[in-house]
């Protein structure tokens, strides 16, 4: 089940990405420094460089990932965007997982970034309530929190728009996505969130948006 929530959600990233302008191709996402063109290879890096190649930029980056990630979204952000589209298209059912991840952190991974680029540039990205609340699951788990989650201890989150709840203290509330967004170090916008904890988490100290 969950290898079609991420063929779904490639497909319908896709979608959006082939009814864009150039202009939006080039507009900022919510992850800071990458436009929509960057964010796409970073989807696509897994589709388009072997598992050799990615050891070898590793060595070449020092060790960071994060710095070897930075360097190919970059580099490869300047491709033309119909091949970075036709990438995300033709690789709906590729079974990529994160190392350590499975296929939730695949998922997690789509998802997440499919919304830097939707919200980004104000248009909707449909997430359905199954892969969403498997997204907040996976968000919340101690495994996921040493890669780039916002440590949620002490609040008790819950979605409005699906059935879907975690933790216990003050209260968080808010859309899923909101939710989701806000857990993965993203910014949301002002008033997405309510309850008393709303603040707290907003200041929490977490890795940033995850790349």
């Amino acid at each position: 089940m969950i290898r079609d929530w991420i063929a779904a959600e490639r497909r319908e990233l896709a979608g959006l990405l082939a009814g864009l302008s150039a202009e939006q191709w080039d507009a900022p996402t919510l992850c800071d420094g990458w436009a929509v063109r960057n964010v796409v290879a970073h989807i696509t890096m897994p589709f388009r460089y072997s598992t050799p190649r990615l050891a070898a930029g590793l060595v070449l980056a020092r060790g960071s990932f994060q710095r070897m990630s930075d360097g190919i979204a970059q580099r490869d952000g300047e491709l033309p965007p119909a091949q970075l589209l036709a990438s995300v298209a033709g690789n709906a059912e590729h079974p990529w997982k994160p190392p350590g991840g499975g296929y939730e952190g695949a998922l997690t991974h789509d998802v997440i970034h499919g919304l830097d680029i939707a919200v980004g540039l104000g248009l909707p990205l449909d997430v359905p309530a199954q892969p969403m609340s498997a997204v907040l699951s996976t968000i919340t788990s101690a495994q996921s929190l040493r890669h780039f989650g916002v440590r949620a201890c002490g609040l008790r989150l819950a979605a409005t728009d699906l059935d879907w709840a975690s933790g216990d203290g003050e209260p968080v509330r808010g859309r899923a996505q909101d939710l989701a967004l806000a857990l993965t170090g993203r910014r949301v916008r002002d008033g997405a969130l309510s309850g008393a904890g709303a603040g707290l988490l907003a200041g929490r100290p977490g890795a940033g948006a995850p790349r």
